[in-house]
């Protein structure tokens, strides 16, 4: 996963805040916005007792709970740098648990993994209820998105939405198929999820550009979408449950050969750590321990972190400050625009949890 979307909050200078907010606004929540009013108080009381400025406070004060027009579950990620407003985002799931920071770095990880799979996909719904022939009457409903999810469940990108005669679908399909080939290539889309009537859908499948209808998968009882939620939310979410992004994975693969054959890899956090410090990163591979204890010593700069201060003194670094690993980890995974895939556990474990793919291989160590 590319962390580009992460550049202009590193850009700014801290201190900074950090909240994360469960904002949903589902049946299940009688009076939500005072639901939201009360954690926002409790994180508020936190950000005090960490030292938070009056103006961040305000900000964020002004910021939570403000995402009224997303239906359903979800929440925010909202940051501010020196008191402004640095980074809002919508999270397509609520946190685990609200939480709030005040210090040197942005808590990012957690916004980092709600991002993940981070798979480009084209969702389409056929909706047709009639006489499964061209000289039936009534009309072929066509909605499609192109999104990555999960982020259009909170975030749902341009959608088609035409109406055509049953006559003429056979041709339009075609017009369709090329039109749904454009927003496809536009974010290198890896899987087409097509819903709705057989007939109807399966004249569109037959029309699509060969590049695209290779990478078709049918769908059944799609329903009804949620207005303000992605196409087809409720299918995707058991399609791509547990799925890793292809260009996650192809990173992952290459890691587990050089690790087969001990090239260009590095497993542990001193090692990681080191490879981080040179710029030879390429992609980190993480098992999200929210938990973690461990801690990393940070210098201004992106590159500079250590294991203990007395490290990055012998390099000549003054300002120094401990943090989460995690924080220093994603700072520097920006700054050095190396990669980051979230591997579960279960699928790999890494030693201390972090491992990395390097750029290129020392020719001193053979690693």
């Amino acid at each position: 996963m590319k962390l580009s979307f992460l550049e202009p909050l590193y850009k700014q200078s801290g201190p900074f805040a950090s909240v994360y907010l469960d904002t949903s606004r589902d049946a299940a929540i009688e009076d939500p916005d005072s639901a939201i009013r009360l954690r926002w108080r409790r994180l508020q009381d936190a950000l005090t007792s960490e030292g938070a400025d009056r103006e961040s406070l305000a900000v964020l004060a002004g910021t939570v709970g403000s995402d009224t027009e997303v239906p359903g579950t979800h929440g925010q990620a909202v940051f501010t740098a020196q008191g402004h407003m640095a980074l809002l985002d919508e999270l397509p799931a609520p946190p685990a648990r609200d939480t709030a920071h005040f210090g040197t770095l942005p808590d990012t990880m957690p916004l980092i993994v709600q991002h993940a799979p981070g798979i480009p996909y084209l969702a389409v719904h056929v909706h047709y209820g009639g006489r499964h022939s061209t000289d039936a009457t009534g009309s072929v409903r066509i909605e499609a998105e192109a999104g990555t999810w999960p982020l259009t469940k909170v975030t749902p990108g341009h959608r088609l939405d035409e109406e055509i005669p049953v006559a003429d679908w056979p041709r339009a399909a075609g017009e369709v198929g090329r039109e749904l080939e454009g927003h496809a290539r536009r974010i290198d889309v890896e899987t087409v999820v097509v819903a709705g009537d057989v007939w109807a859908r399966g004249i569109l499948v037959h029309r699509l550009p060969a590049s695209l209808r290779r990478q078709v998968t049918t769908v059944e009882d799609a329903g009804e979408s949620e207005p303000g939620r992605a196409l087809l939310e409720r299918r995707l979410e058991s399609l791509f449950h547990g799925r890793m992004a292809a260009h996650d994975r192809t990173l992952l693969d290459a890691f587990l050969a050089e690790r087969a054959r001990d090239g260009a890899f590095a497993e542990g956090l001193a090692p990681s750590v080191s490879a981080l410090q040179r710029g030879r990163v390429k992609a980190l591979f993480l098992n999200n321990h929210p938990e973690s204890p461990f801690r990393l010593w940070i210098g201004p700069e992106p590159g500079q972190l250590a294991l203990t201060e007395q490290e990055l003194r012998s390099y000549g670094i003054r300002e120094t400050s401990e943090e989460r690993a995690d924080t220093a980890l994603a700072r520097a995974l920006v700054g050095t625009r190396a990669e980051l895939v979230v591997v579960p556990e279960q699928e790999l474990w890494l030693s201390e949890g972090v491992g990395v793919l390097l750029r290129y291989a020392d020719p001193a160590s053979g690693g």
